[in-house]
């Protein structure tokens, strides 16, 4: 692993753990091994690592969820299996995304306002809301396949939110008995 690829494993880590403000500079190179100016070298700033952290984890939670959806196939039948991988994450099931703890991307732009991370966090929301979308097109219901996949969206975020902050590690599974009605809805 190259030593920018291991401040940005690491960096995610403690900041998905901790959070983004309690852990500083020096905890990170404490964890890595890794010098100030190697550290500095490659990335700016804290902002600058934090940047390369959220396009990291936007990376790896797309192939993930992508690959999961599509191996259900297409349509309805991938956006439901959107639940079954988000009950999966939530019982740790998941290694590529670490035990759960919430959804990093809500929890950082709570951390920040008026921020480059706000910016990114809505990107990656959007993009999963695009990706359900793109998995509805064609898809007849009462609701058009843009509103369709935010009330998709809205289920997965509250499941998430549930599971999370409530402990209710079945969120998933409600959450698309629900859904299973949207979608059966003419």
């Amino acid at each position: 692993m190259t030593k920018p690829d291991l401040l940005i494993h690491t960096a995610f880590k403690l900041f998905y753990e901790h959070g983004i403000h309690a852990v500083g500079i020096n905890r990170i190179l404490q964890e890595t091994g890794v010098a100030k100016k190697t550290l500095y070298h490659h990335f700016a700033s804290k902002d600058a690592l934090l940047e390369a952290v959220l396009m990291y984890r936007d990376q790896v939670f797309m192939d993930w969820l992508t690959s999961r959806m599509m191996a259900a196939g297409e349509g309805k039948m991938a956006v439901l299996a959107l639940f079954d991988a988000l009950d999966d994450w939530f019982h740790d099931r998941v290694e590529v995304l670490l035990p759960f703890k919430g959804c990093f991307f809500m929890k950082a732009n709570g951390e920040f306002s008026d921020h480059m991370v706000n910016g990114l966090c809505q990107r990656h929301k959007h993009n999963i809301t695009a990706f359900i979308q793109a998995n509805l097109v064609g898809h007849s219901a009462q609701l058009s396949s843009a509103e369709l996949a935010q009330s998709i969206s809205v289920l997965k975020e509250g499941a998430i939110s549930q599971a999370y902050v409530a402990g209710d590690l079945d969120a998933a599974k409600r959450a698309k008995a629900m859904a299973v009605a949207l979608l059966s809805e003419k």
